[in-house]
């Protein structure tokens, strides 16, 4: 039951709300009960320092810095004085750029949540067809174009097939080939990169045909072709510990999005919605969800 429970994106959002309730009274502007107070704290300045340093790769020098605090102060004195205005209400680009602030302070808290290795493998085993490495393969083939030999485009890949199964010495094959905008070997190329190339039905009637002899004639978005594969090699499924990063990754993310959810949610609760209609009513969006 304590297992489970721990794992409810509801939990989750709940414990986080706690960080960021906190956070938000740590970082909060010091200042916010005097308007006409400016403190540069020493977190700003360290702040300012480390974006100097990611910017410049190295740190400021004490000129620098006291330009850095001084333009700070400047942003400072400017925001406030915007918001004494009103400048900030009714601003697409403001409310947008705020809003998003408050997703961004909230995905970082998810992030500290780091999953376990239990947790990995769970995930890694339930999405095991995301991972799966693709069969490749090694070809040459023959190609023949529709448009240059029109009815007989078929009779001529059989014909030159039969020849290449009994004198295969005999044949050269790019002399026997018409023109084609690719090669005509390839080598370890996945079924989507073949794919790209040749179109899905001839990648997909690759994984039909035996290696080590010539088989067709196989169709393409081109015409017909002629095809010797070299080696094949099966799809498979890498060890976790190869892509562990990758996973990590994957269900952070799937985790951010229910958390995001469920953030939504909860604050969606607080408010108490209503759009006007075209004849002036109003219809109430109070218990609509985010879905």
């Amino acid at each position: 039951m304590f297992k489970r429970l721990i794992k409810e994106p509801l939990l989750h959002f709940l414990l986080l709300g706690v960080v960021l309730f906190f956070l938000f009274y740590q970082v909060a502007d010091p200042n916010l009960d005097s308007p006409e107070r400016i403190i540069v704290t020493q977190a700003d300045v360290q702040r300012l320092k480390g974006q100097w340093h990611r910017q410049w790769r190295r740190p400021p020098t004490p000129q620098e810095l006291d330009s850095l605090v001084e333009s700070y102060i400047r942003e400072t004195i400017l925001y406030r004085e915007a918001l004494a205005l009103g400048l900030d209400q009714d601003d697409v680009i403001v409310r947008r750029r705020m809003g998003q602030k408050l997703e961004f302070m909230f995905k970082d808290l998810v992030e500290q949540i780091a999953p376990t290795e239990a947790e990995l493998a769970e995930f890694y085993q339930t999405k095991s067809d995301r991972y799966t490495q693709p069969g490749r393969y090694s070809f040459t083939h023959v190609y023949f174009s529709r448009d240059q030999r029109g009815a007989d485009v078929e009779n001529d890949a059989r014909s030159l097939l039969h020849k290449l199964q009994t004198e295969p010495d005999t044949v050269d094959l790019v002399e026997t080939s018409d023109r084609f905008l690719y090669q005509y070997q390839f080598d370890n190329q996945s079924s989507d990169q073949i794919s790209r190339i040749f179109g899905r039905v001839f990648a997909d009637n690759l994984a039909g045909l035996e290696t080590g002899r010539w088989q067709g004639p196989v169709e393409s978005g081109y015409g017909l072709h002629l095809v010797f594969i070299d080696e094949r090699t099966e799809p498979s499924h890498p060890d976790l510990a190869d892509i562990r990063d990758k996973v990590r990754w994957d269900l952070l993310s799937e985790r951010q999005k229910e958390m995001d959810a469920a953030f939504y949610t909860e604050l969606r609760k607080k408010y108490k919605v209503k759009i006007e209609s075209s004849d002036g009513s109003l219809k109430d969006l109070t218990e609509k969800s985010n879905q």
